[in-house]
């Protein structure tokens, strides 16, 4: 699957720390994270994934997209317009295409905010990981549920992408809070990033981090998407139903 060999280059990058290792050099890893989303859009492109219609789509989310995060750059807590779309889009396109229009609507957004810093590639890798979740319940549930007849989503669509919206804005929080430990936190006493100490002792040092200083703020996050799928995720999977029909076909039993 290709989701999975490009999300290599990611984890290798968050495990990187939980080795002793500190942070990687800052030029490397976002030259491995571009190269890393480029690969995708390839792969999906030669497999025919990925056609015209489908790009422009994508450059139209990653737009909407930086557009919001310009508007609210932070919300409410730790809650940003950015993932609703990143959500339905992964929900409806599936796991692969979830992942580019997440890992997208971040590099847009960071090129329209000035964010372009060492904290980048880790920003990346967890929103596409976003949209890659999304994308996995949605084929979870078409597998599971014979495929809808009508454009309107019903109850299970719309509970699996609450569960789905709750669960990624905490993991989202907890994976961007690697580079801000390492970086900011090293040698603080209990819940610091400290070199030397063992695999399970610096992962065991990382959860009270997170306990201590994000956890609370990250549930603005999971309460923010949350919200947003429930207000408005009945009209935007519609739309973009549709859009996936008129892109592509489905066999319907």
């Amino acid at each position: 699957m290709s989701i999975a060999a490009v999300s290599i280059a990611g984890i290798v990058l968050f495990i990187w720390p939980f080795l002793g290792l500190g942070l990687p050099p800052e030029v490397p890893a976002l030259a491995v994270t571009l190269g890393a989303v480029a690969v995708l859009g390839l792969m999906e492109a030669g497999a025919r994934r990925l056609d015209s219609g489908r790009l422009a789509l994508l450059a139209a989310l990653a737009a909407i997209d930086a557009a919001l995060r310009l508007a609210l750059v932070n919300g409410v807590g730790g809650f940003s317009p950015i993932f609703f779309l990143v959500i339905c889009a992964g929900y409806e396109f599936g796991a692969s295409y979830g992942f580019l229009v997440g890992a997208f609507s971040l590099l847009v957004s960071a090129l329209v905010t000035g964010g372009i810093g060492p904290w980048l590639p880790y920003e990346t890798f967890a929103v596409g990981w976003v949209g890659a979740s999304a994308g996995l319940a949605g084929a979870v549930v078409r597998r599971w549920r014979p495929a809808r007849r009508s454009w309107l989503p019903g109850r299970l669509d719309l509970a699996v992408l609450v569960g789905v919206a709750v669960a990624t804005g905490f993991a989202y929080g907890a994976l961007t809070d690697v580079f801000g430990w390492v970086a900011f936190y090293r040698g603080v006493d209990n819940i610091g990033w400290t070199p030397g100490l063992s695999a399970g002792d610096t992962l065991a040092q990382f959860g009270r981090f997170y306990a201590v200083t994000s956890f609370a703020w990250d549930s603005f996050r999971a309460a923010g998407n949350s919200i947003a799928v429930l207000a408005l995720g009945t009209p935007v999977l519609m739309a973009l139903g549709r859009l996936r029909a008129r892109l592509g076909y489905e066999i319907l039993p």
